[in-house]
This record gives C-alpha cells, sequence and structure tokens, in this order.
C-alpha cells in the first residue's frame, strides 16, 4: 500500500483539539493520518479513528518511536504501548522519529528492530524521519532501500532541504513533507500571495500545490474545518513551470525544526 500523498499531520495538537481535528479530517476525505509517541496524543488520534466510522482498511495511519526508545529491547514494546493506545492491531507504516542522538546507537540496530516489528505483523512498512544524506547511506545499507517506504522531512518554500531531496531521488527514496506550510509562515510571502492570485487559491494552497507536484507526500494540520477543506483543495490546483522556478527561489535556509539532539544537517 503506498503512502497517500494528502495526509493530516497531528504534531503540537493535544486532547479535545486532536479529536476534534481528526475527526473533522476524516469526514472531509483525509485518509492519512499522521501521530507519534512523542506528541502525547496517540490516544486521542486512535479514539477519533474508532469514533469517525470509517473501516479501518480506508485509512493509512503512521506513528514514530521516539529516540529514547530505539535500544533494541525498547522498540518493538513501545510499538506495541502505541497500538494499544492507537486501539489498532497494526499501523500501517512506522517510522524511526530522529535517528539516535550523537549516533549512540548504530542505525543498522534500530532499523532491523523496526523490520523485525513488520515481520511480526505490528506495521506493514517501516521508514524514517530526520535522516541526514549519511543517515539514509546507513538505512539503505542496513535493510535495502525497498524496505524503506519515506524519509519525513522539513521541506517548504523556505527550507527546500536540496541535498536531502536530491539524494533520496537518486536512491528512488519516497519524501514525506512535514511543517509544510512553515507555521503559517507561507501566508504572509508575497510570491506565493501574487501566484495564489493568478489561480484564486491561497498562499497555502500553492505551497501544498508546489509539494505535491514535486512528488512529496505532504502532512499539513489544522483545528479549523474550512482550513482543512482548503487544504484539501490544493490538490486540484496546478502549477506552471515558472511558478514552480519562482517559488524555487524562496529558500533561505530556514529551518524550524531544530533541537539540540538533532544530527549535523547537510
Amino acid at each position: 500500500m503506498s503512502i497517500p500523498a494528502f495526509g493530516l499531520g497531528t504534531f503540537r495538537l493535544k486532547g479535545q483539539q486532536v479529536i476534534d481535528s481528526v475527526k473533522m479530517g476524516v469526514e472531509l476525505g483525509y485518509r492519512h493520518i499522521d501521530t507519534a509517541q512523542v506528541y502525547e496524543n496517540e490516544s486521542e488520534v486512535g479514539q477519533a479513528i474508532a469514533e469517525s466510522g470509517v473501516a479501518r482498511d480506508e485509512l493509512f495511519v503512521t506513528t514514530k518511536i521516539w529516540t529514547s526508545n530505539l535500544a533494541g529491547d525498547k522498540l518493538i514494546p513501545s510499538l506495541k504501548d502505541s497500538l494499544a493506545r492507537l486501539r489498532l492491531e497494526q499501523v500501517d507504516l512506522t517510522l524511526i522519529h530522529w535517528p539516535s542522538p550523537n549516533d549512540e546507537l548504530p542505525v543498522a540496530d534500530y532499523l532491523g528492530s523496526l523490520l523485525e516489528a513488520r515481520e511480526q505483523g505490528l506495521t506493514r512498512q517501516i521508514g524514517i524521519s530526520n535522516f541526514t544524506v549519511s543517515h539514509m547511506r546507513q538505512a539503505i545499507e542496513a535493510v535495502g532501500v525497498e524496505n524503506i517506504a519515506t524519509n519525513q522531512v522539513e521541506i517548504h518554500p523556505f527550507l527546500q532541504n536540496r541535498k536531502v531531496v536530491d539524494f533520496a531521488r537518486e536512491q528512488g527514496l519516497h519524501l514525506t513533507a512535514y511543517m509544510p506550510l512553515a507555521v503559517g509562515k507561507v501566508m504572509q510571502d508575497e510570491v506565493l500571495k501574487s501566484i495564489g492570485e493568478a489561480h484564486r487559491a491561497s498562499a497555502a494552497q500553492v505551497t501544498l500545490a508546489w509539494l505535491l507536484q514535486q512528488g512529496f507526500a505532504i502532512i499539513p494540520s489544522s483545528t479549523k474545518r474550512a482550513n482543512l477543506q482548503a487544504n484539501l483543495e490544493a490538490q486540484e490546483l496546478r502549477l506552471s513551470d515558472e511558478e514552480m522556478a519562482r517559488i524555487a527561489t524562496l529558500d533561505r535556509g530556514e529551518r524550524l525544526a531544530n533541537p539540540g539532539f538533532a544530527p549535523h544537517w547537510d
């Protein structure tokens, strides 16, 4: 099962807020839901899915293993805990959320454990997140590119992450763009707004269309029904080559997700 190109992110959403967002999203047609252990909202996401009335096999659910659970004896039990919180027997995709801080644990070790989790039927696919070119090389060497469903990384007009993108494409490795709207910053950009005016679309819709046209999966989030609907409508927007090129000039290396334990970025 391929990863649906359009997903619903749940980062920073907690309690009733995430329940409402997921239920509204599913009602509007979202079928790809993205969560993580560290978001501390898996239980609420699971509740929203259970109450949505949509058949399990129509939904694609992603979660991510946190860094404290990467050690071999912790990873699979932590995924089983995630499944219990999500009220699911299996997730569709499990990602390593971040490489082991300071590379204390070898990539091959925790990806091997994740592959074992797949073999046990806990997850249909496995993948990676926030992996640099070096980490992607190690991952491919460890389990083969055919066993890595995606690398989920920050990509938006102001951080186009070209070295990671180019390497992934060379290897045939799919990419998922998180923070695709740069936490709302795209809405203030004059280039994106002017392109949007030509299409009777918002700067956010232009940005999402730009990412989709490059072949990325995207996981924007929102707590407002109108925004969830508008984001979905970006799938109908087609940008010209010239418009795509204009957006390509906006890259300024503005990284928004950069915790102290992050790897050395490319």
